[in-house]
């Protein structure tokens, strides 16, 4: 609609059509099969372009408001996602990044074309023309730590406003003097429900071994290890379907977490880094525009000039030996409790 009132021209991208579920994803074009069985008529949909095509200019009436010229290109663009991807490099074979705002994603590029038979999780067309991006999610990645700081460690903020800090820095503090694995305490993460891999909408939250010996930080730990469980969880099935990842970024307002940051790097088994710009979906956008206005070759090259990385955590052997065993147990705590969570569903008062 934005793009609309700029140009006058009705038009998307690869990566945002890919969510209508009316795309031919191999293709990159509407699905005539799909919009034929659904009674569409394919005239009601816009123009499909690649992320850096331009689609139109800017016209008359926005130029007056604006003050940019009518010779202004506007690009496809991308999808949130898909735009964080260029905005962190994840262009080519081999690099992913996950993300820990209020959900939680895993992404991972590919020059080849894989689907998941099971619909785990999403392929969609990427911002990279003729490439494609493999999508896990995460429903409660952030809120976890959000819900467990609002409701039960409020002291932690009342702390931070004492001392005019953040109350997550203070939250890390406390989390990185806990060992590795909570003192046998695990967290599963369904306070939405869950997306990927269960797509279960009755699962709920877990404290699994919870003993007299723990603590308000080792909850908190515990969160975070949940929540890294889960994006575990993601990276595997992309492994599973042949997606390999040499280097691991890690975005979002979790990812400034260097606690956070190492349960990656130790149960990913990879590097993960950060970047020196914070400003990834937008860059990422940038970049594109940059293309189609003929500033830059093409979205690859682009991305190596202007993507730098930042700090680095490599995986601790023993701490990566330790959540492969709790990674396990996480996963049958699901597989016990799937029919529990039906019933709790069912569970209502007479």
């Amino acid at each position: 609609y934005v793009r609309f009132c700029m140009t006058g021209e009705y038009a998307t991208e690869v990566s945002d059509a890919s969510g209508m579920q009316l795309l031919d994803i191999p293709k990159r074009q509407w699905s005539d099969e799909i919009l034929e069985k659904l009674d569409i008529d394919k005239n009601l949909l816009a123009k499909v372009y690649e992320s850096p095509e331009v689609t139109g200019h800017i016209n008359d009436e926005f130029a007056k408001l604006s003050g940019l010229s009518t010779d202004t290109v506007v690009v496809g663009g991308a999808g949130d996602n898909a735009a964080a991807a260029i905005g962190t490099g994840i262009v080519k074979d081999g690099k992913a990044f996950t993300t820990i705002g209020t959900s939680g994603v895993v992404f991972a590029h590919t020059d080849k074309l894989s689907i998941d038979p099971k619909g785990r999780v999403h392929t969609f067309c990427c911002a990279v023309p003729g490439c494609w991006h493999v999508m896990g999610v995460t429903l409660a990645a952030g809120l976890s730590l959000k819900w467990f700081r609002d409701n039960i460690a409020d002291n932690y903020k009342a702390k931070a406003e004492e001392l005019g800090k953040d109350p997550y820095v203070l939250m890390n503090e406390a989390v990185a003097k806990i060992p590795c694995g909570s003192d046998r305490l695990i967290y599963l993460p369904y306070l939405m429900g869950e997306r990927t891999p269960h797509l279960d909408p009755n699962c709920r939250g877990v404290f699994f071994g919870l003993s007299a010996i723990h603590t308000k930080e080792n909850m908190m730990r515990a969160v975070m290890e949940g929540v890294a469980y889960s994006l575990s969880d993601c990276y595997d099935i992309l492994k599973e379907m042949g997606v390999t990842v040499d280097e691991m970024m890690a975005c979002g307002g979790g990812g400034k977490s260097p606690v956070w940051r190492q349960m990656l790097a130790d149960m990913f088994e990879c590097e993960v880094k950060t970047l020196t710009s914070e400003e990834g979906p937008a860059l990422g956008v940038a970049i594109l525009a940059g293309v189609g206005a003929g500033i830059f070759k093409d979205v690859v090259s682009a991305c190596d000039e202007f993507i730098k990385t930042g700090t680095n955590c490599s995986p601790i052997k023993a701490e990566s030996e330790y959540y492969k065993r709790g990674h396990a147990l996480y996963k049958k705590v699901y597989a016990q409790l799937k029919d529990c969570y039906q019933d709790l569903a069912e569970l209502k008062k007479s």
